[in-house]
């Protein structure tokens, strides 16, 4: 079983930081795809894929969204179990809920949401200008 809870969240200033945390629970010994996500703006269910990264694998993938490569780190810390997100140089459209997620296997460009079994529960972005 895995679970995923988010902290981090907040309000900051355009071309500011902010760095979000998901403590990941999930069984050792396998490769998961692990991500974070971001709830389209009226459409609770749906969402758009912000970052994602291989848990265990050394030689793994790492893919952003193309407006955030650049600007966002993704990144995981088996020691404390942690996935972070750091965002730098935060823009208005960077706002919205952020959540972690979790599947099976490897990453892959295009991997779908469905392929995400396990979701967190969102924190919340807000960047003013």
């Amino acid at each position: 079983q895995v679970q995923l809870e988010e902290s981090g969240g907040g309000s900051v200033q355009t071309g500011g930081s902010l760095r979000l945390s998901c403590t990941v629970t999930r069984p050792t010994g396998r490769n998961d795809c692990l991500g974070w996500f971001r709830q389209i703006k009226g459409k609770p269910e749906a969402r758009e894929k912000i970052a994602v990264t291989d848990s265990d694998d050394p030689d793994g993938s790492t893919f952003y969204k193309a407006s955030v490569e650049g600007r966002f780190t993704i990144s995981f810390d088996h020691s404390e179990s942690k996935l972070y997100l750091q965002m730098n140089d935060v823009e208005p459209e960077d706002t919205g809920t952020y959540v972690c997620a979790a599947g099976f296997g490897y990453c892959s460009i295009d991997r779908a949401l469905d392929d995400f079994g396990y979701w967190g529960q969102g924190t919340r972005v807000t960047v003013s200008s």
